[in-house]
């Protein structure tokens, strides 16, 4: 019976695909139908999809289950955002400098942090350098010490002892460890901790009931996506690790897919009161050309013309439309987002396996939003991995 439904769901994207979506009008049977044949590979447990169109949440949707043998997705399922979260840091602080709260411009040097840079750069990078990765370090510095246990604020005093790879705000190296500086920046301008901010400044205001930065608060209550890993042709249950939790700024939220459509919202100005439009504007324009990314994502996803980076945030050229968005990866879990603000439509997903595939849903997406020829942006009609 599976065999069968695969094959007439096959030749049902096949028509599909030949036919042109309408402009600014996402075909929401379509979404539904791609996605189903995506939740019928091996290598997919469970989904969690939110859409919001004109500013209008028209589609949250859960698929597949939790863990094997477990209860099914639904829209309050709890999935780890990953590096998703930056976005969210980023905009906080770009809300805090249009509060006088913190200066985007101050070096990291005038807050107490633990962050030492090499030849003393803390007393020239800017918080602007932290949150857009410009700090001269090479990328993903000393991650591989965080996932072993050892405390942040630790490992942030050993990057002064690293050799840079460009002069402080020169360069992009995409950073984890130091990118959470900011969290320690959050506490000396305000006094609280980043839990307590994120839960009273954003997620109680926009009514993100399942959104949590800690561990506890992922796991509490037993709604939450268990990790996978594909591997050796099979589904492999993984452990949740720890450590990214501990960097809550760059990669410790969660929450479910009825969050993530009121978080879209409030990313696209649809709630001042929580993300003025000053300070989206400051979070999602361009600081760095990220040319490593514009090559990785043009070689696969040829509609991408150019990439940059903003505070938290991947600013795209998508066929001469500006989309901005984020994507993230902690074991046995992956999510996205990505919307265009002047439109106010986009998407946001999160699953439980450790694949990159359904990555091109957010390309399908856009496509019927601009009127864009459908594609295979998921390569489910073909046998690539």
């Amino acid at each position: 019976m599976k065999l069968a439904m695969r094959w007439f769901s096959g030749l049902f994207m096949a028509l599909c695909l030949g036919a042109t979506a309408q402009a600014q009008s996402i075909d929401y049977g379509y979404l539904d139908a791609r996605i189903r044949l995506l939740m019928q590979r091996d290598d997919m447990m469970g989904l969690a999809v939110a859409v919001v169109e004109n500013g209008d949440i028209r589609f949250v949707r859960g698929y597949g289950l939790t863990e094997e043998d477990g209860s099914p997705v639904n829209t309050d399922t709890r999935f780890r955002w990953a590096s998703v979260s930056k976005g969210l840091a980023g905009t906080i602080a770009a809300e805090l400098d249009h509060q006088g709260i913190l200066s985007l411009d101050d070096t990291v040097s005038e807050y107490q942090t633990t962050l030492r840079l090499p030849g003393f750069g803390e007393n020239t990078a800017t918080l602007r350098d932290v949150l857009s990765h410009r700090l001269g370090l090479v990328s993903n510095a000393y991650d591989n010490i965080l996932e072993s246990g050892r405390e942040p604020s630790a490992i942030r005093g050993m990057l002064g002892d690293l050799d840079l790879i460009c002069p402080v705000g020169q360069c992009h190296g995409y950073q984890n460890v130091a990118f959470d500086t900011i969290e320690e920046v959050f506490y000396d301008t305000t006094g609280d901790d980043f839990d307590t901010i994120v839960s009273e400044r954003v997620f109680r205001p926009l009514g993100m009931r399942n959104a949590a930065s800690t561990y506890d608060g992922f796991v509490a209550g037993g709604n939450y996506a268990r990790p996978y890993n594909y591997r050796g042709g099979r589904m492999v249950a993984d452990r949740i690790t720890p450590p990214y939790f501990r960097v809550a700024a760059a990669g410790g939220i969660s929450s479910s897919a009825d969050d993530m459509a009121r978080y879209l919202q409030a990313q696209m100005g649809l709630r001042p009161t929580v993300f003025s439009q000053e300070a989206l504007t400051e979070a999602h324009t361009p600081i760095v050309e990220t040319l490593r990314e514009a090559r990785g994502m043009g070689r696969r996803y040829d509609r991408i013309q150019d990439a940059d980076y903003g505070l938290g945030w991947r600013i795209y050229d998508y066929e001469g439309h500006t989309v901005v968005g984020h994507r993230g990866a902690v074991r046995g879990y992956r999510a996205l987002i990505m919307f265009d603000p002047e439109r106010q439509t986009g998407i946001a997903a999160m699953w439980n396996s450790n694949i990159s595939r359904p990555t091109g849903l957010q390309f399908e997406l856009m496509d019927m939003v601009y009127g864009l020829e459908h594609r295979d942006w998921m390569r489910l009609m073909s046998g690539d991995s």
